[in-house]
């Protein structure tokens, strides 16, 4: 339902003629929606006049008048200014709406059905319209609540199994939010395959809590299993040892034993080939039952060689690690980045690179910077006019 393509390379994509309705704010709804304009959807990002999305204030840093945390999950998309509090733009919303194949949104249930966005609202506008609402809580007694990724880190079971000992922690990122954004991604792909075969669309809803916990895995496993709260554990394992980061000489390395054999390997490098024998370490179970002797000994070890030393040797023997990167090293990288970077060229801010949609499909990413406040907004309705018209 596109009219209005935007001049990039999004031609041939999966999502190519399809129109997204971004209403959402902060970073799983942006994040997700921007991923669908790297998949070839044109993305019309709907802010207040005014304000606009909060996150363009938050930083710093700033570059030409954009905050980082906007310019990282909104490019590729055009801007709107609407002010949904009057009928004028109440209006506009709705025909939008009817031109549009998915709408983002991350409104309160309240605050969707006072503006008319509930998915009842929205469906008898347009039937085929996947409506994708990301919120904090699922129905219930906490579902009219805000939700916030650090205070659902806290409650969704995250800050349960990271941090060391008794200090819980908070993932360094936005976790939760990211994995509600795939969320929405994935559940949007999959609504719009629904759509094809029958015709009719539906919605999406997509809660940051769920997605926590749905994210804990093998870990929810082993507590449904045993009943028995995990132990947080820094940078190790809960069922696999040695799989953890060891002090080297010039820096963390990360080493990843999985098996058995791979653990006699790393014995025999590390000239300690007793350890492989002995009867405290011989098979996992062992070794996760003695795991602070274990570690105590390998971090020992470890301190004698840097951390190319020890790389090159425990990849000869297909054993994996690595250095535990900064981001200069991450994105010096080329063979850890290099498809992922995007050269974009904004207006203001000039010419830096952002990150991507991981995906294969995805690529070439877009490389239409973030729209400052209501820059498309003149061109989208002299679109939606002519298409009245016509």
């Amino acid at each position: 339902m596109a009219v209005n393509q935007l001049p990039d390379n999004r031609q041939q994509k999966p999502l190519s003629g399809l129109r997204v309705l971004d209403l959402s704010r902060i970073l799983a709804g942006p994040l997700a929606t921007m991923w669908m304009a790297d998949l070839g959807a044109e993305v019309l990002k709907l802010e207040r006049p005014g304000s606009g999305d909060e996150t363009r204030r938050w930083g710093p840093p700033f570059a030409g008048g954009e905050s980082a945390y906007f310019l990282a999950v909104n490019r590729g998309k055009l801007g709107l200014a609407l002010d949904l509090a009057q009928p004028q733009g109440r209006r506009t919303l709705h025909e939008l709406i009817a031109h549009s194949d998915v709408l983002v949104h991350n409104y309160l249930p309240p605050t969707a059905a006072r503006l008319g966005l509930s998915y009842q609202a929205v469906s008898e506008v347009n039937p085929q319209v996947i409506y994708v609402s990301v919120g904090g809580f699922p129905p219930g007694p906490y579902g009219n609540e805000p939700g916030f990724d650090a205070l659902i880190q806290a409650l969704g079971g995250l800050m349960a199994v990271t941090g060391e000992g008794t200090h819980p922690a908070k993932v360094g990122v936005a976790i939760v939010d990211v994995l509600a954004a795939w969320a929405a991604l994935s559940g949007t792909l999959a609504a719009l395959l629904v759509r094809m075969r029958t015709g009719k669309g539906q919605a999406v809803p997509v809660t940051l809590a769920e997605c926590s916990a749905s994210a804990l895995v093998n870990v929810a496993q082993d507590f449904l299993i045993t009943g028995n709260e995990p132990t947080r554990r820094g940078t190790a394992h809960p069922h696999i040892v040695p799989y953890q980061a060891f002090p080297a000489a010039d820096g963390l390395l990360m080493v990843a034993v999985g098996s058995d054999p791979q653990f006699v390997r790393l014995c025999e490098i590390l000239s300690r080939p007793d350890l492989a024998t002995d009867v405290r370490f011989r098979d996992n179970a062992s070794r996760v039952a003695n795991r602070d002797h274990l570690v105590t000994l390998l971090s020992g070890e470890f301190s004698r060689r840097t951390r190319q030393e020890w790389i090159h040797s425990l990849k000869a023997a297909e054993i994996p690690t690595g250095p535990v990167n900064t981001l200069g090293d991450l994105f010096g990288d080329p063979g850890l980045t290099g498809r992922l970077l995007v050269e974009v060229t904004h207006p203001s801010v000039g010419c830096y690179h952002s990150v991507a949609c991981p995906l294969p499909l995805a690529r070439p990413p877009t490389d239409v910077p973030p729209p400052r406040l209501g820059e498309h907004t003149e061109q989208v309705l002299a679109s939606l006019n002519a298409n009245r018209d016509g």
